[in-house]
C-alpha cells in the first residue's frame, strides 16, 4: 500500500474496524439533470439503502414505486415485492448498456444496476481498495478551486462494478477523500466531478452525508451550474 493510501483509510476509521461490520443503512434522497435525463426524476427522494461490505450487493427500498425494492449483484438485477416475490430481472446487467449515449434513457433494470453499484462504490469507500484488490497510486497533487490537494489513482480489477476502472481520488488535509474524478461508462461516457463533504462519524467509521457530481470537461474545469447528481444521506447505521 502507498503511503496516501494508509493515510486515507486511518483517516475513514481503519481497515481492522471497517472488517467488523457487515453492511451499511441508509436513508438517502438523491436529485439532479442525470436522473431527469434517464427518465427517473423524482423518484429518489427518500429510500433507504442497504449495502453489505463484504460482498457486492445493494438493495434500495422503495424502488420507483411503493411495494417494489431492488437487489444489485455484479452479474444480476432484479426487482421484487418487498416480501421476496420477484417481479422482473437481468442477467449480465451491464451488456444491457451497450450502445448508450449521454441521451439515452433507461428501464428500470439499467437504473437499478447503476444505483446498486454506484452506492456500493460510494459507501464502501476507501476500504474496498483494499478488500477488491485494487491498485493503488499516488500522484501528482493538483490545485481545486484553489486549494491543492494530493491525489490517489486507484485501478479496479475487472470483478468490480464500478463507473470506470481507473479513478481519482483527491485527499484533503485531513486525509479524507474531498472528490472523486471518474467516467461514467454506462452513461454513455459522460466524464465527471464528485464532490464529497460534511463527515459523520457512525462508529468510528467516517462518512460523507452530502455528495454533488459535476460535469467535467476534457481539459480539466468543471461545469458547476448543474447538479448532475445530488445525494443526501439523513441516516446511517453500521452492523
Amino acid at each position: 500500500m502507498t503511503a496516501l493510501l494508509d493515510l486515507v483509510l486511518e483517516s475513514h476509521g481503519t481497515l481492522e474496524r471497517w472488517r467488523k461490520f457487515n453492511a451499511i443503512d441508509v436513508n438517502l434522497s438523491m436529485h439532479g439533470e442525470h436522473w431527469k435525463r434517464k427518465g427517473w426524476d423524482g423518484v429518489f427522494k427518500n429510500v433507504q439503502l442497504k449495502v453489505q461490505t463484504k460482498e457486492q450487493r445493494t438493495c434500495c427500498t422503495p424502488f420507483t414505486e411503493e411495494g417494489v425494492r431492488s437487489i444489485y449483484e455484479p452479474d444480476r438485477v432484479r426487482l421484487e415485492t418487498v416480501d421476496g416475490k420477484l417481479i422482473e430481472e437481468r442477467v449480465h446487467p451491464r451488456k444491457a448498456f451497450e450502445g448508450h449515449t449521454l441521451q439515452s434513457t433507461w428501464d428500470r433494470l439499467h437504473l437499478a444496476y447503476f444505483t446498486g453499484y454506484a452506492l456500493w462504490n460510494y459507501l464502501n469507500t476507501p476500504f474496498m481498495f483494499v478488500t477488491e484488490n485494487a491498485k493503488a497510486e499516488e500522484i501528482e497533487p493538483v490545485s481545486d478551486q484553489g486549494t491543492v490537494r494530493r491525489r490517489l489513482k486507484i485501478t479496479f480489477p475487472e470483478k468490480v462494478g464500478t463507473h470506470s476502472p481507473e479513478q481519482i481520488f483527491h485527499v484533503d488535509e485531513n486525509g479524507l477523500i474531498a472528490r472523486l474524478d471518474y467516467t461514467t461508462l454506462v452513461a454513455g461516457g459522460g466524464l465527471a466531478a464528485h464532490y464529497m463533504s460534511e463527515y459523520k462519524n457512525i462508529q468510528g467509521i467516517m462518512v460523507p452525508t452530502k455528495r454533488r457530481n459535476f460535469r467535467r470537461n476534457p481539459d480539466g474545469p468543471l461545469n458547476t451550474e448543474t447538479v448532475l447528481v445530488g445525494i443526501d444521506i439523513s441516516a446511517i447505521t453500521v452492523t
